[in-house]
């Protein structure tokens, strides 16, 4: 059972950090902020905190203890770890990585045992249980890239029959300007957020929220978001699949 953080260690976790520049919103449930602030995460994790703002995102998708989720694209596990802790023993991580990416070093840890990995590509996308997340951050404009040559619709279909009713398909990605579609994911690695609304919408998703938490007003969107340490503009978008 996950245990609530006393009152005095969320105080002192939320003063260490305030001095990173990081604090927890007041509405970041008791699991979440300790899932973030678990040991485990590496440094060069936790020094992206700042700017990604992982326990807003992750209460913002609504992620909770037992839950069955599934990551596209994890990379290095950047989320992959926190949500791991937030759902727990009786939730399930399943990983889609098409091969791409090492996550050895999370699979061999039991911290992390309630986390799969499956290698398979991303257009046979399939889950073994019902799922009641699909999460994908930054990476979506990837499968628009003619690298990977991507029929993304029949992906957004597979997510959504792989979720319960009201499940959630949860996506962050590098903001383009108004406008500009998918021109420029193969150059600036950047998508156009009304392109992205459309084209999982069209599939049966509802958008039933966006947030702003991570937009950056001073990116004009003509840089290449590998140039922006982390500064760059980015949308995030919660769909559902609706219960009837």
């Amino acid at each position: 059972m996950t245990k609530s953080l006393s009152k005095a260690t969320i105080i002192g976790v939320a003063a260490v950090f305030a001095a990173t520049g990081y604090a927890f919103a007041g509405s970041v449930p008791s699991y979440v902020k300790k899932a973030v602030m678990d040991s485990g995460r590496p440094k060069t994790d936790t020094m992206r905190d700042v700017h990604r703002k992982p326990a807003q995102l992750v209460a913002f998708a609504g992620v909770k203890p037992g839950d069955k989720v599934g990551e596209i694209m994890p990379g290095k596990g950047y989320y992959t770890r926190i949500l791991s802790k937030v759902i727990g023993p009786k939730g399930k991580l399943y990983e889609y990585t098409s091969g791409f990416g090492d996550m050895t070093p999370i699979t061999s840890n039991p911290e992390y045992s309630n986390v799969t990995v499956n290698k398979a590509p991303l257009s046979d996308f399939s889950a073994p249980e019902k799922l009641d997340l699909v999460w994908t951050t930054e990476n979506y404009h990837d499968f628009k890239n003619p690298r990977f040559n991507m029929d993304m619709k029949a992906v957004d279909k597979a997510v959504f029959d792989s979720l319960k009713p009201g499940g959630v398909f949860l996506i962050t990605d590098h903001a383009a300007a108004a406008g500009h579609g998918i021109q420029d994911v193969g150059t600036l690695h950047r998508i156009d957020p009304a392109y992205v609304k459309k084209e999982v919408e069209s599939v049966g998703f509802k958008l039933e929220a966006q947030s702003d938490m991570l937009r950056v007003p001073s990116d004009d969107h003509t840089k290449p978001i590998f140039k922006m340490h982390d500064m760059n503009d980015i949308f995030v978008l919660k769909f559902v699949k609706p219960k009837s």
